[in-house]
């Protein structure tokens, strides 16, 4: 199955349990404010990096180096703003996970490994078979 598929299933319903057995422990209301909490305090959080890093990035412009990384994190703090938003205890966690740097870097690193070993595969196969034939310039057709 599709991971994205599975995904899009699966983090709903463990969204809704996580709130319903959170929620039972602590309370309707305070589940609620701390759900809000989470998304005001990480929102400005995400802000923050997202700066630094914009700081960052124009660092490496004036250094003449690409700031490769600099987008990806960009990228990544996007992603964990938005998973902020959401509603829910899940999607916090990994909102927050891709905010901090030190937890974002090492995030950033497995999914780099994981595509560069794919690229590593595929430059493997990266030759045409076929047969040719060397031709005369005198033999050439000219239209």
């Amino acid at each position: 199955m599709n991971s994205i598929l599975l995904s899009i299933i699966l983090v709903p319903i463990i969204e809704i349990y996580l709130l319903i057995k959170i929620g039972s422990q602590i309370g309707a209301i305070t589940t609620i404010l701390l759900i809000f909490t989470t998304a005001v305090v990480g929102i400005s959080y995400a802000k923050y990096e997202g700066l630094n890093t914009l700081k960052s990035g124009f660092a490496q412009i004036t250094k003449n180096e690409t700031p490769t990384y600099e987008v990806i994190s960009g990228a990544a703090i996007a992603f964990a703003a938005l998973l902020l938003i959401i509603p829910g205890f899940l999607t916090d966690i990994i909102g927050f996970l891709l905010i901090f740097p030190i937890s974002r870097k090492v995030i950033l690193s497995l999914f780099a490994k994981k595509f560069v070993k794919k690229k590593n595969e595929s430059k493997k196969n990266n030759f045409i078979d076929g047969e040719f034939e060397d031709i005369e310039d005198d033999n050439d057709r000219k239209i």
